[in-house]
């Protein structure tokens, strides 16, 4: 190397690093004399506010012909009435009903919510997301399981506007 003064020992950033991860530090500086040497971790990217929003479900297609039995509706759930509104999933993730294991739901099939009531906590990428109803009235029905992988805009909740 040129510049011996300077040289950067690799073993000691390599040895930096290894304490920055076994202790769960952000940053690590050590100074000696001119050299200063400074390991970070990236810090986590914070995701951007999502928008939740309350969707009108598709009305099902017609039917051709009369079935035996009736075709399961693409919301996966019973058909939307007129004054019935669907509460999608704004992001892909894990559903969760309950804030922790030992917690009751945060809403069961016909409890009361408002705008602000938080249903359902959407696991992604190890972040727990609230999700809040967006919209006034009764749970009619909950249309996924508990701990179930949900998709984005795949229907959770029934909802019966009031």
């Amino acid at each position: 190397m040129g510049n011996e003064k300077n040289a950067v020992d690799p073993a000691l950033v390599r040895e930096l690093a290894a304490i920055l991860r076994e202790a769960d530090l952000g940053e690590i500086e050590v100074e000696h004399g001119e050299l200063k040497i400074r390991v970070s971790k990236p810090l986590a990217p914070v995701a951007p506010p999502v928008n939740y929003s309350v969707q009108h479900a598709p009305a099902p297609p017609p039917q051709a012909a009369p079935q035996a039995a009736p075709a399961a509706p693409a919301d996966g759930g019973s058909s939307v009435g007129a004054d019935e509104e669907i509460i999608t999933s704004p992001m892909i993730g894990t559903f969760y009903r309950s804030p922790s294991p030992d917690s009751g739901p945060f809403v069961e099939t016909g409890s009361e919510i408002s705008a602000s009531s938080v249903v359902c906590i959407i696991e992604a990428m190890k972040v727990m997301n609230e999700i809040k109803a967006d919209i006034s009235g009764k749970i009619v029905e909950i249309l996924v399981q508990d701990a179930e992988a949900v998709e984005y805009g795949q229907p959770l909740f029934k909802v019966k506007r009031g």
